[in-house]
């Protein structure tokens, strides 16, 4: 089972995402989100996040290299899953988890509960306050294909843990996972940062996640 430490960053006054951006990027190295647990979805973009936190608030970027690039849903809480995109399931008390999904241009998915069904969608209001860019801008694109590039900087508020009572981050031990995918993109794939044991692709089992710790 992987292990993350989740550095905590000292800043003493509220920060722009760029300079939030640069802290993370001074002060926490990256880590790879890069195993193919189904071999019948075996490409594998090249892809690494950093994370930190401020004890009120989770700082996250990713940094992706891929083939193809998709980016059709605009909706919050709609179906991101099939653009390109990135995600960070996190499961922090009990069996319930929160699934943070995002697409290319920062469309965001997010929803909690103990498995695949009967998820609860966290209030659009509050899915706002998430701060997020990519440098790919937030226009919505069919599918392309070539060499692409591209970065997104994430700032979640704890808020967004709408149905825990989570009061601080610090000394905080959850369970959770990483992952691309991008299911209805010329290719599609599935990366994970730890490992899952099933037959077929499936993001929606915490019994795999590792464990992340908050400084």
């Amino acid at each position: 089972m992987n292990q993350l430490f989740v550095k905590q960053i000292q800043v003493k006054k509220a920060v722009s995402l760029a300079e939030a951006s640069y802290f993370l990027e001074k002060e926490v190295v990256t880590t790879s989100i890069q195993t193919i647990n189904w071999k019948d979805f075996s490409y594998q973009p090249k892809v690494c996040f950093r994370m930190g936190h401020t004890q009120r608030e989770i700082w996250l970027k990713y940094y992706v290299r891929e083939r193809h690039l998709r980016a059709i849903e605009t909706r919050t809480n709609g179906e991101v899953y099939k653009d390109s995109c990135v995600e960070f399931f996190i499961s922090p008390e009990g069996e319930s988890y929160y699934n943070f999904e995002f697409s290319c241009i920062g469309t965001i998915h997010l929803a909690w509960g103990q498995g695949r069904h009967g998820r609860k969608f966290v209030d659009p209001a509050i899915i706002k306050k998430i701060d997020i860019e990519s440098t790919l801008g937030n226009q919505p694109f069919d599918n392309k294909t070539g060499e692409f590039e591209w970065e997104m900087m994430i700032r979640i508020p704890i808020e967004c843990f709408a149905y825990s009572k989570i009061k601080n981050l610090s000394g905080l031990s959850v369970r959770a996972n990483f992952y691309k995918c991008g299911d209805e993109t010329p290719e599609p794939h599935y990366l994970t940062w730890n490992p899952i044991k099933t037959e077929n692709p499936d993001y929606h089992r915490p019994e795999f996640f590792g464990k992340v710790f908050f400084e």
